[in-house]
């Protein structure tokens, strides 16, 4: 990527988005520290941004016992489903 900045950035921030994206694509372990390793922010990141995705209904927590797994709502799926064929066509 270097001095210039990636186009997908000109249009969304790239960690929430990837978040969205990473939980798209996921299919076991959707917990925070796995994506914050995925999309190379800090926990305490991820956190933030999923609270805020949380309050806007794209994401859902579930806790299991001590580990909260975390899932994309029907609208959530949909705005991911989106930005990845955007991300895609960039």
């Amino acid at each position: 990527m270097g001095k210039q900045k990636n186009i997908f950035e000109v249009f969304f921030r790239s960690k929430p988005a990837n978040i969205l994206i990473a939980l798209k694509n996921q299919n076991k372990n959707k917990y925070g520290s796995v994506l914050a390793k995925q999309v190379d922010c800090t926990y305490s990141h991820a956190v933030k941004i999923l609270q805020e995705m949380e309050k806007a209904k794209l994401v859902q927590f579930e806790k299991s016992g001590r580990i909260k797994n975390i899932g994309l709502t029907d609208n959530g799926l949909k705005i991911a489903e989106h930005i990845e064929r955007i991300k895609n066509l960039l």
